[in-house]
């Protein structure tokens, strides 16, 4: 995604706004308080599934502060801590934790380790078209459609939606795989967390962002593929899942991601680079109060995310405040 001072929304993000609005933030959370003598330029690199959602701070923060700038890149979780290393960006928003090498090189620069933070639940979704009537599947079955090496230990390679169990039709048509490419961090959380960290097929085909591999499904009657659960359109179906046959089966409903019953929630991170002892820039330090009151909050519900508890908002924000 070229890097562009923020303006619109992508079609998933517009539809996420209509879909999500039952979803309400803890009353518990503070109201975002403007404060005076607070300018300047901010970036974000990283994390494509968090690119609408860093959109939306960035609008609500200029709607506060109008003379701030505010660019966003999104081209994958693995540009966040390049970014951040070199100094290029304050904000380094990633769908999947940073990796130990990662940590290892910000620290041999700086001396310290870059603070995480939790902004968001998340969960992945497998995606199927709107017409497609497969009602559940257990994330063996879903790693023996996308991966090579069955370490869940499913009984055969599949390939045709016959052997899910669909019939007529359905029974003999090849599954049509779309997922994400390696820079993306919803890449690396599938891989880890569905595959066992085998190797994915070689005929998934690999999207730039998480709102391709939706619309990739939405176009192709037999496919199915994995992304943010925030990318829901009209034009796809969750399938719910559960870690073995024996359930319990989610959809990824707010109180499952929550509890943990839902197989492939995540938190959504943001990394940023905050040294032992010193106050955070006034600018970045407001940006991130912003995310975590009712007002960054109410962001994350609007973009098709889940919000946190204010106690959870509270215990990320004394990270920055020390």
């Amino acid at each position: 995604m070229k890097r562009t001072m923020l303006t619109l929304l992508t079609a998933a993000a517009a539809t996420a706004l209509v879909s999500a609005q039952a979803l309400k933030v803890d009353s518990a959370l503070p109201a975002y308080k403007k404060v005076s003598g607070v300018s300047g330029s901010l970036s974000s690199v990283g994390s494509d599934t968090m690119n609408n959602m860093m959109t939306l701070w960035a609008e609500t923060f200029r709607k506060a502060y109008p003379n701030v700038k505010v660019q966003v890149e999104g081209k994958g979780s693995s540009t966040a801590p390049a970014a951040l290393i070199a100094g290029t960006a304050q904000f380094g928003p990633m769908s999947r934790a940073m990796r130990a090498t990662e940590i290892d090189q910000f620290e041999s620069k700086y001396g310290y380790k870059p603070t995480q933070l939790r902004t968001s639940y998340d969960a992945l979704a497998v995606y199927v078209h709107k017409d497609n009537p497969i009602k559940q599947l257990t994330l063996a079955q879903v790693e023996a459609v996308f991966g090579k090496s069955r370490r869940r230990g499913f009984k055969e390679n599949v390939t045709r939606w016959g052997q899910l169990g669909l019939t007529g039709d359905w029974a003999n048509r090849p599954i049509s795989l779309y997922g994400r490419n390696s820079a993306s961090g919803t890449y690396g959380f599938f891989k880890e967390h569905v595959l066992k960290n085998g190797d994915y097929k070689d005929t998934v085909k690999e999207q730039p962002g998480s709102a391709s591999v939706v619309q990739g499904v939405t176009e192709d009657r037999y496919g199915m593929g994995y992304s943010g659960l925030g990318y829901k359109t009209s034009g796809v179906r969750i399938v719910p899942l559960a870690e073995t046959d024996k359930g319990p089966f989610s959809d990824g409903n707010y109180e499952d991601v929550k509890s943990g019953k839902y197989p492939l929630w995540r938190f959504l991170y943001l990394y940023v680079n905050k040294a032992p002892g010193k106050p955070m820039e006034p600018l970045v330090g407001e940006f991130l109060k912003l995310i975590y009151s009712r007002e960054g909050q109410e962001v994350v519900v609007k973009d098709g995310y889940d919000p946190l508890p204010a106690a959870l908002a509270k215990e990320e924000l004394a990270k920055v405040a020390r």
